[in-house]
């Protein structure tokens, strides 16, 4: 193989990469696109060809190195992976680093299961449940047990999404978990509304990055890609609604 083959397959598995690392933890498409086209002109490639969806990426460039598609198998959100890789892409442009250690640090990067540590996911969890249950309902009196019952629904949800990883049973689980903790927190004296606690408790779970991506992504003009997202985020709703539903409806 030439070296100019092998400098091509280079620039595709690192645009690759970084736009699969980028969809897979909450980019919009747009962004996804622009930053991949970005590297491959940055990395000298004359002509660059993209089709991204949000379940797999397909690209060629030069016209010379047959297309390549980078399947997307899995969905989460880190917004700070994505930033690491726009911040990466700008160090390249800046000639901060070369292509072989773009490509390394995209790998090293995907190897991460997760960027921030758990306990500290579990904290932003308590600190989103407690002060949007406050800001919604006004219900100062519940702010702790809505951080403590938020907390546990998103251990509920962490440990299912990361060891059984079947989609959207872990919402369901999570939601249902987050109903029988507030039911019980008002039966035991430590909360004063069932339905203010859940309020607030759920708000770690609702999807509201898949809903602004979708309609970011139908504004752009990614008319296959915008609903997709929206029917995503509508059955993981849904979810989340037919577990706290279950709970209300048997205690």
């Amino acid at each position: 193989m030439s070296s100019q083959k092998k400098r091509d397959q280079l620039i595709l598995h690192t645009a690759l990469t970084a736009g699969r690392i980028m969809i897979e933890n909450g980019s919009e498409i747009e962004r996804v696109e622009d930053t991949m086209t970005r590297i491959a002109h940055n990395a000298g490639a004359q002509t660059s060809q993209l089709f991204v969806m949000i379940t797999g990426i397909l690209m060629a460039i030069n016209g010379e190195v047959g297309a390549q598609i980078e399947p997307v198998k899995r969905r989460t959100f880190d917004l700070e992976k994505i930033a690491v890789v726009n911040d990466l892409s700008r160090q390249y442009a800046d000639h901060k680093i070369d292509l072989q250690q773009f490509s390394n640090r995209l790998d090293h990067l995907d190897s991460v299961s997760r960027y921030f540590p758990f306990w500290l996911q579990l904290l932003a969890a308590a600190m989103v449940s407690g002060p949007l249950e406050v800001v919604f309902r006004h219900n100062l009196p519940d702010f702790w047990i809505t951080c403590v019952v938020g907390m546990l629904g998103w251990l509920v949800y962490y440990l299912l999404s990361k060891f059984i990883q079947i989609r959207f049973l872990s919402e369901f689980a999570a939601a249902a978990a987050i109903g029988v903790l507030a039911v019980l927190g008002v039966h035991l004296g430590l909360g004063n509304s069932v339905d203010d606690i859940i309020i607030g408790s759920v708000m770690p779970l609702v999807p509201g990055v898949p809903i602004t991506n979708s309609v970011r992504d139908i504004l752009a003009g990614n008319l296959v890609s915008g609903p997709a997202r929206g029917v995503e985020a509508l059955v993981s709703a849904a979810a989340i609604g037919f577990g706290i539903a279950m709970v209300l409806q048997f205690m």
